[in-house]
């Protein structure tokens, strides 16, 4: 069997249903006896707990922004146009002015998805 690349795999997964990822994850699990669960914040005990508990509430809402165009400039501007409602004028004049937000106080899901499609066309890119 042919050793796939890691972009490869990328590709494939992108082209799956969230379903047919869910069970992929489940065989994958199952497999290779490991879990892909989160990691938990710790919480310290004493005074500072109760401000640490507060702090340690998931975040909802997240920005995707794009730190780099990468070698595949033109790549990256179709997926921003793809991600985005703006023009191609647009669009290029932020991929030129990195580091910019592409998407703004999205959630958790469509900001993996759009970082993943933009690491895809060769950009670089945060999620915070």
């Amino acid at each position: 069997m042919a050793k796939l690349s890691q972009e490869d795999l990328l590709a494939q997964f992108e082209e799956m249903t969230l379903i047919e990822l869910s069970e992929f994850v489940k065989a994958f699990e199952e497999k290779f006896d490991v879990t892909a669960a989160a990691a938990a914040p710790v919480v310290v005990a004493g005074g500072a707990a109760g401000g640490a508990a507060e702090a340690a509430e998931e975040k909802d809402e997240f920005d995707v922004v794009l730190t780099g165009a990468g070698d595949k400039k033109i790549q990256v501007i179709k997926v921003v146009r793809e991600l985005t409602s703006l023009g191609l004028k647009e669009a290029k004049d932020l991929v030129d002015g990195t580091p910019k937000p592409v998407l703004e106080k999205v959630n958790k899901e469509a900001a993996e998805k759009a970082a993943e499609s933009l690491k895809a066309a060769g950009a670089a890119v945060e999620v915070k």
